[in-house]
């Protein structure tokens, strides 16, 4: 019996899907915890919607796609999809049942205490009701486009996540009965104050109740709101002639992409629902009845109010100490990176102190000779295009790969390479089966005669907005090997050719995978013979079956094995005779765990690498993805903090056990409270004070 469990996939493997909703579960109970900021969890509520949002889109939609062409092919946990969108419809609906207990037993009960009432019309008095009417009639009537359903009416094409009233209205001379739809505005704000009294109203709402103005002279039988989800996902043919037309061409289907959800109040009759699965060709499986208000995702309006007692105490990056001297004399940062390798802990470490000084030095230092970057996504408000630009028109080589295939991001990154190319940078784009997901820039400076290279490796995105909020990990160096394995990948993608060698990056898809296995083995190898011998992997997902039977492996010779996997994991830990030595936690807090930190300890030899990649088959073998080793010990024992950090969270952590389930972590009776991100900050203000009173003592 032992052996055939060990044998069976969804004995050794968890599935994918259903761990990432249990991601989402631990992000909703975030938006249930007392002890979180109020607005704060009025604002995990929202991410938890949008999160949902992007799950339909892409998640269900492929499997969708693989059941309807009639595919039995089994996930790596042995479902079919048809038994995966069963399991993932049940979770859901218990999911949002409980996003709508939550919104309306506590936190709008909540926001009521603090003055923010989020109501309905009911609760407007008779002047107010003129004031709303007035303003409906001049700022919403206008951009209102009732479509009824009837002879050489053919019911309306209902856009993705767009939120829309269903209405039935009836004449009341011949008694036809007619379906329409009224779009709700996305332009306009979600929830409208009344009278500046702390009374916030739906638009939904407001809408419905003027629904007369829109259908004078008839009867409005039935009001509902429903909102469609469509099928957001696209591949390019591996053999598109040019890239960046087939991306185009792709994202006007997604436009009107298949139907995977219709969300529906549960104030719609069995009529309305019937009516709206018809004319949109759904099917009762893709029905979601909803108690809420639909698209709480919007609740995050309520988040921008002017209420900081009922937010986190703002967080203010740290300028990193040995680049203090570079923000008033750029061409510093250079200097700094040649004397050693650099790491900045984002966002508890500034990004504009850090990478942006360094983009902006490639501009103001004359020794500066080319600037390459890859760009997955950007941001407006980012000085990373500006740099690029500049170099360009001051006679630099400026070089850009930018991937147009970044999910949800695809149109915005169109319009920014067509500037850069207006503007005279180099523009690549890659390859039509390969997304550029490594992030690094590469700066080429001329000293004492010769050419040196300076790179920058990051596990995030450039993007100035996110690096507020996400934590991630740069490292900066000069090391010749690694700025030659950058210029080489640089090179190969915006050449023709194989990259022969790597010097030291571990690079997706050529060396990625096969080191990381290497190193893997070579821990457990430790083990066998009884020498140190241990693993800790930080990351995003952990669900690539070859590296879950590699640190199945590691565990059985012995190895100690701790996995932080912010948002999936297939690999099932604790499991006697297969990963009883392995641990996995997740940690959701107010900053997005996004860095990827993997650890090695086998005997006397220790390996760390940082970098792009995550567990999974497409960055191993189907993206472009870098792995930097990080050689210098300074910032290896930086590492070792942060996931010894992580790892002793008790706070903001959850563990998953082997029956596949995850649990919060909870203090002890005598336990310290321990939360990692708060002892991220304090780490670094506590630095930064002492590099005052250093500087102060001098």
């Amino acid at each position: 019996m032992a052996t055939r469990t060990l044998n069976e996939p969804a004995e050794r493997l968890l599935n994918r899907e259903l761990s990432l909703l249990d991601f989402h579960a631990r992000v909703l109970e975030l938006a249930g915890d007392a002890s979180v900021p109020l607005l704060e969890r009025v604002l995990f509520c929202s991410i938890f919607s949008s999160n949902v949002d992007e799950f339909f889109q892409v998640r269900v939609a492929g499997l969708l796609g693989q059941a309807e062409a009639g595919l039995t092919v089994r996930s790596p946990d042995g479902l079919t999809p048809q038994q995966a969108l069963a399991r993932i419809r049940e979770r859901v609906l218990e999911l949002t049942a409980q996003q709508s207990r939550l919104w309306k037993r506590e936190l709008r009960a909540a926001l009521a205490a603090e003055g923010i009432v989020v109501g309905g019309i009911e609760d407007c008095g008779e002047q107010e009701l003129e004031q709303l009417e007035r303003h409906f009639e001049r700022d919403i009537y206008p951009v209102l486009t009732p479509l009824a359903v009837g002879p050489g009416q053919p019911f309306p094409y209902i856009s993705g996540l767009s939120l829309s009233l269903a209405v039935f209205v009836a004449d009341p001379e011949t008694g036809e009965e007619r379906f329409a739809r009224v779009k709700i505005p996305e332009g306009l704000p979600r929830f409208h104050e009344i009278n500046g009294r702390g009374l916030y109203v739906p638009l939904e709402q407001i809408i419905a109740h003027f629904l007369p103005t829109l259908f004078p002279g008839v009867t409005i039988v039935e009001r509902a709101a429903f909102r469609v989800t469509r099928d957001a996902d696209f591949e390019v043919s591996d053999d598109a002639a040019d890239l960046l037309e087939a991306v185009e061409t792709q994202l006007q289907k997604r436009r009107f992409g298949d139907v995977v959800r219709l969300e529906v109040s549960t104030s719609a009759s069995a009529e309305m629902v019937e009516r709206l699965t018809r004319g949109l060709d759904a099917d009762d499986t893709q029905i979601y009845r909803i108690e809420s208000p639909l698209d709480l995702a919007d609740l995050a309006e309520l988040h921008l109010l002017p209420r900081p007692e009922l937010k986190h105490e703002p967080w203010l990056p740290v300028v990193p100490p040995r680049l203090e001297g570079a923000q008033s004399h750029m061409p510093r940062i250079f200097d700094e990176i040649k004397r050693s390798d650099l790491a900045v802990h984002q966002p508890y470490e500034s990004f504009r102190a850090s990478f942006e000084v360094f983009a902006q030095a490639a501009i103001r230092d004359p020794d500066v000779i080319a600037m390459k970057t890859a760009v997955y996504r950007t941001s407006d408000d980012s000085v990373l295009v500006g740099s690029l630009i500049q170099c360009a028109q001051d006679g630099k080589q400026s070089v850009c790969l930018v991937e147009l295939k970044a999910r949800f991001d695809e149109r915005r990154n169109i319009e920014w390479s067509r500037a850069l190319e207006q503007a005279g940078v180099h523009v690549a784009y890659g390859f039509p089966d390969l997304k550029i997901h490594a992030k690094m820039t590469l700066i080429v400076r001329r000293e004492r005669g010769s050419l040196r290279l300076y790179a920058h490796i990051a596990t995030g995105n450039y993007h100035a907005a996110t690096a507020r909020l996400y934590e991630d990990f740069g490292l900066f160096t000069a090391d010749e090997d690694i700025t030659a394995d950058v210029a080489d990948l640089f090179n190969y993608i915006t050449g023709f050719g194989r990259p022969r060698r790597f010097r030291k990056l571990l690079v997706a898809p050529f060396t990625l995978r096969s080191g990381l296995v290497e190193e893997i083995r070579g821990v457990a190898a430790a083990a066998e013979a009884g020498e140190t011998a241990r693993i800790r992997l930080k990351v995003n997902h952990l669900v690539d079956p070859g590296i879950v039977e590699e640190l199945y492996a590691a565990s059985r010779a012995g190895a100690s094995v701790d996995v932080i996997a912010r948002t999936t994991c297939a690999l099932r830990p604790g499991v006697e005779g297969l990963s009883e030595n392995i641990r996995v936690r997740s940690i959701v807090g107010r900053f997005l765990e996004h860095s990827r930190i993997y650890a090695f300890e086998a005997g006397e030899r220790s390996a760390v690498y940082m970098g792009s990649a995550d567990l999974m088959t497409r960055n191993l073998d189907h993206r472009i993805e870098v792995l930097a080793p990080v050689e210098s010990a300074r910032i290896r024992h930086e590492a070792g903090a942060i996931l010894d950090s992580a790892l002793a969270d008790n706070t903001n952590a959850w563990e998953l056990s082997s029956d596949g389930t995850w649990a919060r972590v909870s203090q002890g009776d005598s336990e310290k409270r321990r939360s990692h991100q708060e002892t991220m900050m304090r780490r670094v203000r506590a630095r930064a004070k002492r590099r005052e009173r250093d500087r102060r003592g001098a």
